[in-house]
């Protein structure tokens, strides 16, 4: 078993390479990195100047006027000025040095403990002497309940940073998990990682989302249609936010008319600003596991095909509602969320044996689904005749309570019924486009938007083998 080296191992060693030299500049709480790498010794070596600035007009004065200054634009200014300070005030050592600037902007919990730790932490590097410089960021929320404590958390992470650019380059998911050595499980959580750069062309940063999620870092990571990765509370800043969480494997018609028709009665609410909608399709770990593992293809393959809509995707491992809610609630500031699901998958909401670790068990979950500024759009499927339509009036619940509390909820205007444009629709699901797909079958093509049809003939996705259907048709 390898033993793992420490953080003052892991300065002291970027400290004595002679190639690698860089500048530190930190802003607010975050003093604690350049501090570990001067006292491992021998810093002179790798430091060739550290700024630390408290107060927001210095802060002005080296990198201007800012409206946020916790906040990722400020970061990258911080990361093109240092940069591009140190390589042209060194110009010549650029041929036999490896240049960085590591930068930090973080707010650490303040006296009163009103607040909540979270910080930006940067580093613009180079791997070769004289080449373009790479770039990794991430936003990092600190959990302990001591402003020192977390302080010392994040001098850790930004020391194994620096050390795992250099020694983990070629492998970035090591480089990842990395990151938390030294500092303990539950003590930080990155929820945005961004890996970029020449040498690093061949990395798919949602590939590193889906890793943060899976490998516990964080709960949620989020990116948008062209697969940028984002910061949630920043992207989903007092926003209203429409979620519809599945498998999508592959997207259906079902799927959009859910969309479509929750988003119709979404923008009729009137604490509901139109202009400030956001839609999300999420995705859990458990929709994208088999057999305890994650296809990454497959999840890149899903991913594509919602972004070719232009839809934003949230990866989650919260398979509850409320944990899903609870966590969208505190991004958006208060602001409305509205969740369409199917009416059958009402049953994960009311069966109490789902709420076993809470103590107050389904009122409790409820207090946290429905206590805040929350609805539920609820589609209809077809009933066991093929015919009728199963809708929130004529489910079946063993608890007879349940009807009360379902009566109770529609009459707050905490959940509503929501139509199906074409009933002839719910036929549709999605295992069997997938098995149709496999099995070279026809008409799954109308089961799927064109567009979805489309790219899943081009990419041969979800086992689709264009030389089958040939040979079938010839047959």
């Amino acid at each position: 078993m390898t033993r793992q080296i420490g953080s003052s191992e892991k300065a002291l060693s970027i400290n004595l390479d002679p190639s690698i030299y860089g500048s530190f500049a930190e802003i607010g709480a975050g003093q604690e990195v350049s501090a570990n790498f001067f006292a491992a010794g021998g810093a002179s070596g790798t430091i060739a100047l550290a700024t630390s600035a408290y107060d927001m007009k210095i802060s002005d004065s080296a990198y201007g006027a800012s409206k946020k200054y916790v906040a990722e634009p400020r970061l990258l200014t911080m990361l093109d000025k240092e940069f591009s300070n140190l390589a042209s005030k060194l110009e010549q050592r650029k041929h036999d040095t490896r240049f960085f600037s590591f930068a930090n902007t973080v707010e650490i919990l303040n006296y009163y403990k009103t607040n909540k730790g979270h910080g930006w932490v940067g580093l613009r590097f180079q791997l070769e002497p004289d080449s373009p410089p790479n770039e990794c960021v991430f936003h990092v929320i600190m959990n302990d309940n001591d402003g020192l404590m977390q302080q010392k958390a994040l001098g850790r992470l930004g020391v194994n940073l620096i050390y795992g650019v250099y020694h983990y380059k070629h492998d970035p998911e090591m480089l990842l998990n990395s990151l938390l050595d030294g500092v303990g499980q539950g003590r930080v959580e990155i929820d945005m990682f961004r890996l970029s750069g020449p040498d690093f062309d061949h990395v798919d940063n949602r590939i590193l989302s889906l890793l943060l999620v899976k490998n516990g870092m964080t709960d949620a990571a989020l990116f948008g249609p062209n697969g940028d990765v984002l910061q949630a509370s920043q992207a989903l800043y007092k926003k209203n936010i429409l979620v519809l969480r599945g498998r999508f494997r592959p997207l259906t018609h079902v799927n959009l008319d859910m969309l479509k028709m929750g988003l119709k009665e979404f923008r009729k609410e009137e604490d509901v600003d139109v202009d400030r909608i956001q839609v999300l399709f999420e995705l859990t770990l458990k929709d994208l596991s088999a057999d305890g593992r994650i296809d990454e293809k497959d999840f890149l393959d899903r991913v594509d095909i919602i972004g070719s809509l232009g839809y934003t995707v949230l990866i989650s491992n919260y398979q509850k509602y409320y944990t899903l809610v609870s966590y969208l609630s505190d991004s958006v500031r208060n602001r409305k969320v509205g969740v369409i699901l199917g009416v059958d998958n009402l049953d994960l909401i009311f069966d109490d044996k789902y709420y076993d670790q809470l103590k107050g068990r389904l009122l409790e979950s409820y207090g946290i689904l429905f206590g805040r500024n929350v609805k539920l759009y609820v589609y209809p499927s077809l009933a066991k005749d093929g015919e009728s339509l199963k809708t929130i009036e004529n489910l079946h619940f063993g608890d007879k309570a349940i009807y009360h509390l379902i009566d109770y909820l529609r009459a707050k205007d905490k959940m509503e019924n929501i139509r199906c444009s074409n009933k002839d629709i719910l036929n549709i699901f999605s295992d069997h486009v997938v098995k149709k797909i496999k099995d070279c079958e026809s008409g799954w093509e109308y089961m799927v938007p064109s567009i979805v049809a489309n790219m899943i003939k081009e990419g041969n996705l979800f086992g689709w083998k264009p030389e089958m259907v040939e040979d079938k048709e010839s047959a």
